[in-house]
């Protein structure tokens, strides 16, 4: 079988690229999304060399393949169709539509800063060493030369990206909002104009300048805006408001120089007189609302946010604290936010090493180990949602842990010269402070991991080996024969509750009403294939039998919630061996039919096929062919 052909016919017949909205696939069915579901020609993809049926369901328009071919047929559909980038932002944006304005703002402030989180990164690893070097340099520590060109380059690079943040900011902000990048960085630009007096000199000059606005109907000092973040944000935001409603009602052939003229006088102009005075005092009230939080007496402020910091990662809002950052590092010339950061990430990661030291599960142990010393490089995802939340206690620990590093962080004054790391490497931003932050550091891990190890995890290991255990006797298989997969009730393939499996499409056999939710083995084989929500394998017999067993109807839809596979494609195994295990309840709670589907997918190439149906236990035989 050609699958770039089959793919490709699919492709046209579907309607091509402007009639695609979406593309995935399950065992036996490659399922399309499609914009009008009319202009598919669904009698010629029926056709095609290869489809063995085509019928729309829930929304889809669910192509029967077989399994073994679906996938390698998927694979070239999206090399043909080039959808999948186009799918993926597409996901996001209807999943953000439906998103209320809190997490749609927090969103856009993660667009805003992440893509310039490398520039704010070098800039502060940087100022760290150069400030390390300093202190080394004036007491005494180290004797080099302070007035060569690579020193005083450096100390020059060291602060560039936080001494032209509005910009990076600006052109960020424009992207983000739908705007034009470079007008958006004109106004970053207006905002730190060189006329305007710099911001970090109002400290101990004051306002040496102030400028009448709106006919003299009150004055603004003229400073710039160097370290602040909510204004330019706001600034870039109505820049894009007026430039895309001017795109639409300017005339084509006055756009060129209308628009952007118009959006950047008009933004200058309202920066200066209002968003400027307006959001710099919010955001000085916030920062200085923050920094009382985190020096109440005895750290307990940061006590509580160090408890909780996890929990926003969790809760997705943990983008807005580089505003919080860097408001501090203006205000105060360090964050101590950052870590705070720090000890709560490291405490997660420190549980999640208690649960991979502890743990006798391998599987377990495969995933806890590498998330957690991802976790101590700053990179949490991994160790908070795949090991600690799935067992709880561990990332209740982790909360503890970063609370009692964050109290000891504020207790001592410790702060960052920069931001956009933590964890291990955020030591490089308090090399003015090493010991203490070493010190944050290990009560955060220490106390974690030892109430992790001690209270906050118990090894399940062996409970899921009682569990998942086959109790099967020895089976001598014979050819052309297949056992039942599961213990239950044998019912002929037209009684399973689905049309495609009910009509012999992909192979004639049986389905099973299971009495558990343990798989295996149906003989002696060679896995041919696995889908990724573990819902279903394929396998081969040595004398060339081709079984699909099917977990369910529709359980594709499931995601693999309920699902553990135990083989993987190309695997030899043996009749009893387990292949799947299933949580019936989720799959009734979700509303799918929880039979087991056993079809022999090349039945055409045998003259006869019987079953036996009624009550079975594991491993008697239900067909033989």
């Amino acid at each position: 079988m050609d699958y770039r052909k089959t793919a490709q016919e699919i492709y046209e017949k579907g309607g091509a690229k402007e009639n695609l909205v979406s593309a995935a696939h399950c065992a036996t069915r490659l399922r399309l999304v499609l914009a009008d579901n009319a202009k598919c020609d669904a009698k010629a993809v029926e056709d095609i060399d290869g489809v063995k049926g085509v019928f729309s369901a829930s929304g889809q328009l669910q192509i029967i393949l077989g399994t073994g071919t679906v996938n390698k047929v998927y694979d070239e559909f999206i090399a043909v169709s080039g959808l999948t980038a186009a799918t993926k932002e597409e996901v996001k944006a209807a999943a953000a539509a439906k998103q209320n304005l809190f997490k749609r703002a927090i969103k856009t402030l993660g667009d805003i800063f992440v893509p310039i989180i490398p520039a704010i990164v070098a800039s502060g690893f940087l100022m760290g060493i150069m400030e390390a070097l300093n202190f080394m340099v004036n007491n005494d520590f180290l004797s080099i030369n302070t007035s060569g060109s690579i020193f005083v380059f450096a100390n020059l690079f060291a602060n560039t990206a936080y001494v032209f943040l509005p910009i990076l900011i600006a052109y960020s902000a424009a992207k983000a909002f739908g705007g034009n990048p470079y007008l958006g960085a004109v106004i970053g630009m207006l905002m730190i104009h060189p006329d305007l007096q710099n911001a970090w000199t109002v400290a101990t000059q004051g306002v040496l300048k102030t400028q009448s606005v709106w006919f003299g109907l009150y004055e603004v000092d003229l400073v710039g805006y160097q370290g602040h973040v909510i204004p330019v944000i706001i600034a870039v935001w109505v820049m894009c408001f007026i430039e895309k409603r001017l795109h639409k009602a300017v005339p084509a052939m006055f756009d060129l120089f209308v628009t952007p003229l118009v959006s950047v006088f008009v933004t200058g102009y309202l920066t200066y007189s209002v968003i400027g005075p307006i959001f710099v005092t919010i955001e000085n009230s916030i920062i200085g609302g923050i920094q009382t939080l985190l020096t109440l007496p005895l750290g307990l402020g940061s006590l509580l946010m160090g408890g909780l910091y996890s929990t926003t990662v969790v809760a997705g809002i943990h983008h807005m604290y580089t505003v919080i950052d860097m408001g501090q590092l203006s205000a105060y010339g360090f964050t101590y936010w950052l870590p705070l950061a720090s000890a709560a990430n490291m405490a997660q990661g420190a549980a999640t090493l208690a649960v991979a030291l502890k743990t006798k599960n391998q599987k377990t142990k495969s995933v806890a180990l590498p998330s957690a010393f991802s976790c101590f490089m700053g990179i949490t995802e991994p160790a908070i949602f795949g090991v600690n939340l799935r067992h709880f206690k561990p990332f209740v620990c982790g909360a503890i842990g970063g609370a009692a590093g964050a109290m000891y962080a504020s207790i001592v004054g410790l702060g960052a010269s920069g931001t956009g790391v933590t964890g291990l490497f955020g030591l490089l931003l308090c090399l003015h402070s090493p010991i203490h932050y070493i010190i944050m550091g290990a009560i955060a891990i220490g106390v974690s991991f030892t109430l992790t190890w001690m209270f906050g995890y118990k090894d399940a290991a062996p409970a899921e080996k009682k569990a998942l255990r086959s109790d099967r006797p020895a089976v001598s298989c014979q050819p052309g024969a297949v056992y039942a997969p599961v213990a239950g009730t044998v019912i002929p393939s037209e009684e399973i509750p689905d049309e495609t499996f009910a009509a012999g499409v992909l192979g004639q056999g049986v389905g099973i009403q299971p009495a558990d939710g343990l798989v295996v083995a149906p003989f002696d084989g060679e896995i041919a294939s696995v889908t990724d929500t573990c819902h279903a394998v394929g396998i081969t017999s040595p004398d060339g039998m081709e079984l699909l067993i099917h977990v369910g109807v529709d359980t594709v839809a499931m995601n693999g919630d309920g699902f553990t596979c135990f083989v993987q494609e190309g695997q030899q195994v043996k009749a009893g061996d387990r292949l799947i295990a299933f949580d019936r309840a989720k799959i009734a709670a979700a509303s799918h039919p929880d039979v087991v589907v056993v079809l022999v997918t090349n039945s055409d190439d045998y003259e006869t096929l019987s079953i036996q149906t009624g009550a079975c236990k594991t491993l008697d035989k239900v067909i033989q062919v």
